[in-house]
């Protein structure tokens, strides 16, 4: 684990929700609005004529099959029919919109969230683990796409059904449709009281499947490790675990939501029973005379309204729940989207770095605000263009905390760092960047050919120049031994290279930014010192000019620099030339005579 995420890491789960969800949301639609009205438009018409269709048939019945009319017989079979095809249609269509619309939104979410992601800082990458934003990615933006395709399709249909359908069976019998109105409620109640009762539990589902990807993420990178230990066991028994929790978690929402059913049951039978009951005896009543009461034509309809009525309310149901789970995936997307970077760009920022020197004055730095213990204190460094700066210090001491402030992945605390003579916040963060190159110990390279993760530094760089480059680097030597040379394909992550390999190709890479700042965040730890030397003399030829800051647990690596820095705490224990901290500083001259003695060892064994 870096330094960054040590200090620094804040679990999603203790994040504040966002406001104003679903506007945040809906600014995603973008060119899916359209498909977004249509698809409600369509069930608009298609939920009236299954609403019109009881009545059509109420008039056959009563006008044509029991009057023995066939015309009318004719004529009302035809309006059914017409109407059939035409709302048949509109489902078609409807459906159609919706899929459209509902995966429109979820690609640009993605979109969006993948883009915001991009520009945080590392301090607001630190408030989200990795497997926190691949669930958000994944699982909740999917939780999303089927919340918005059934609130767009089935949430428009349900309250048109209901209002609807109860409007024509109050015009046929207004005492039997108040039954609609007493069972409404009382599902309405349960519903709303069975999602406030669940939602606290789908919350912390999602917070253990972030965990769940965190540990197949950690798993799949140390696989050698966890084979070569044999491991295996113990990893499968921690999966499990998770896996365990998430699945008891499931449980016990679906087990609460799954009172739904028996609700729904209750209010269908129950609405039903009266319904039969009380129109038999307004039937009876009226001799089925359609002047002096309700007819069976009349009562045929009721009982089709009642059962698109309470159809209906189980749609409402199915959305309730959908939205439950959704409503937790939806807070935690919008706490990405709506998470503001810490480092942004100027106002009116500086287009060109003037030099690669560099100024530390009275820096302080901390991950977040709440730390009481600075990562940095009060740090005051004059570094000159083209010099060659070696930092050591003990693991903790804050190395890659101070070199990580010089392109802004991390902004000071308190006082200034300059570069080029101008305090780092007043540059075009791109314009900075691309003059600040840095190389870290576990650097990345990515799927593709040796000689498009070197274009990485340049994507115009020329062949004579990857290879240039790659001399530089001592990396050309290895390469050329590859059957494909610079065409070799690298696995994701660079698992087919050696470490050593990987980390000339990533100098390389860094190498043709032509930055006017090169750092090395302890990115030699994995050569062997006759490499490492070739290295440091090719900086010293070629690259003069630029200023090079050397970070390396070997004192061999920084010995030959013009001014080396001992870091302990956060703070600058001391500095000077290798033969100056050998004569003042204990801590430099522990280390030096620490590592001489066994390479002495070393070579005495040899």
């Amino acid at each position: 684990m870096t330094e960054a995420t040590q200090a620094g890491t804040v679990v999603s789960g203790e994040q504040e929700r966002p406001k104003h969800l679903v506007r945040t949301l809906l600014h995603s639609l973008r060119e899916y609005k359209k498909a977004s009205w249509l698809a409600p438009a369509y069930v608009f018409v298609e939920s009236v004529l299954e609403i019109v269709i009881p009545t059509i048939m109420a008039a056959l019945i009563d006008n044509g099959v029991q009057a023995k009319s066939m015309p009318n017989i004719v004529k009302f079979g035809l309006i059914l029919a017409c109407c059939s095809i035409v709302s048949l249609f509109s489902g078609f269509m409807s459906g159609k919109y919706a899929a459209i619309a509902s995966s429109g939104f979820a690609k640009n979410l993605r979109h969006d969230l993948f883009d915001q992601v991009q520009r945080f800082s590392f301090t607001n990458i630190d408030r989200f683990s990795t497997g926190s934003i691949i669930t958000r990615l994944t699982t909740d933006v999917t939780n999303l796409q089927y919340a918005y395709q059934m609130i767009i399709r089935v949430g428009v249909r349900a309250p048109i059904m209901v209002v609807v359908a109860w409007f024509f069976s109050f015009r046929i019998s207004p005492s039997i449709s108040m039954i609609f109105l007493a069972a409404i409620p009382i599902l309405g109640i349960g519903l709303i009281g069975l999602s406030i009762w669940v939602h606290p539990i789908f919350e912390k589902v999602f917070h253990t499947y972030d965990h769940l990807n965190n540990v197949v993420e950690e798993n799949l990178q140390g696989i050698r490790v966890v084979k070569s230990y044999n491991r295996e066991d113990h990893e499968e028994k921690k999966f499990g675990r998770i896996s365990t929790a998430i699945y008891r978690a499931f449980m016990r929402a679906e087990h609460i939501m799954s009172f739904t059913v028996p609700l729904l049951n209750f209010c269908i039978y129950a609405a039903l029973i009266l319904i039969s009951w009380l129109g038999a005896r307004q039937i009876v009543a009226s001799g089925n005379n359609a002047a002096n009461g309700l007819t069976t034509g009349d009562l045929t309809a009721l009982v089709t309204y009642t059962m698109q009525i309470l159809m209906a309310m189980n749609m409402v149901a199915m959305i309730v729940t959908m939205v439950i789970i959704s409503q937790a995936s939806a807070e935690r997307i919008c706490q990405v989207l709506v998470e503001q970077s810490t480092v942004v760009d100027p106002e009116h920022p500086l287009t060109s770095v003037a030099d690669g020197s560099v100024s530390f004055e009275h820096v302080s730095f901390r991950y977040s605000g709440s730390s009481e213990k600075p990562v940095l204190d009060d740090i005051n460094l004059a570094i000159q263009s083209g010099q060659t700066i070696g930092i050591v210090g003990g693991t903790g001491s804050a190395k890659s905390s101070l070199v990580q402030l010089i392109p802004r992945l991390y902004d000071v605390s308190s006082g200034s760092l300059k570069v080029g003579g101008h305090d780092v916040r007043e540059y075009d963060l791109e314009v900075l960047r691309d003059q600040v190159a840095m190389v870290l110990q576990k650097n990345v390279l990515f799927s593709g050919t040796i000689a498009e993760n070197l274009r990485w530094g340049n994507p115009q760089a020329s062949d004579d120049e990857l290879r240039h480059a790659c001399q530089l680097a001592q990396a050309d030597s290895f390469i050329q031994e590859f059957p494909d040379k610079y065409s070799t394909h690298i696995d994701q992550g660079g698992s087919n290279v050696s470490g050593g390999q990987r980390q000339r190709l990533c100098i390389a890479r860094a190498l043709l930014k032509h930055p006017k700042i090169l750092i090395l965040d302890d990115s030699t730890s994995a050569v062997d010192t006759k490499t490492d030397q070739l290295i440091r003399q090719a900086f010293t030829h070629e690259i003069p000019d630029t200023t090079k800051i050397i970070i390396s647990q070997r004192v061999a690596s920084v010995e030959e620099s013009d001014l080396i820095i001992v870091m302990d705490g956060g703070r600058i224990l001391d500095r000077g030339t290798h033969e100056q901290l050998l004569t003042t500083c204990d801590e430099y001259r522990s280390i030096y005579e620490s590592q001489t003695r066994n390479r002495s060892q070393e070579e005495q064994e040899a």
